[in-house]
């Protein structure tokens, strides 16, 4: 499969494999007027198996989303044609309306229009802790 290189943009490179469809939808990548193409499950020399997300444009990304998802991808920004710099994104200490908190009890359960508000525990294992009622979320 040949897919084509891009102009100006980026390439979200070594994205656990399942997980580009994850970060594709938090990026809201769908409702960009830009092409954008999803690799899944392409050949890795690290990982085995990745996926690999390419946006043939320049436009803002939200990094703290990227890093959330998997602090192992790299988002490489290309402008014509040429690799200018590559970016780490660590996972977020705060997030905020991306999980949602399981606790009945909590307020963001009880509440209306209370933003959902983790901190973050372990960058490792990407466990976070609601900022209201303590309760653990860990990615499955």
């Amino acid at each position: 499969m040949n897919i084509d290189g891009i102009n100006t943009g980026y390439v979200l490179d070594h994205i656990k494999a399942g997980k580009g469809i994850e970060v594709y939808h938090l990026l809201n990548l769908d409702k960009v007027d830009a092409t954008v193409a999803i690799i899944q499950r392409a050949t890795s020399g690290k990982y085995g198996l990745k996926d690999i997300i390419k946006i043939d444009a320049d436009i803002p990304l939200d990094y703290d989303l990227i890093g959330y998802v998997d602090s192992k991808i790299t988002v490489n920004y290309v402008k014509d044609r040429e690799l200018v710099r590559k970016i780490k994104p660590e996972p977020p200490e705060v997030l905020t309306n991306v999980i949602e908190c399981t606790n009945p009890r909590c307020i963001t359960s009880v509440e209306r229009g209370i933003p959902q508000r983790f901190r973050l525990v372990d960058g490792e294992t990407r466990s976070y802790r609601c900022v209201y009622c303590d309760t653990l979320f860990r990615e499955k």
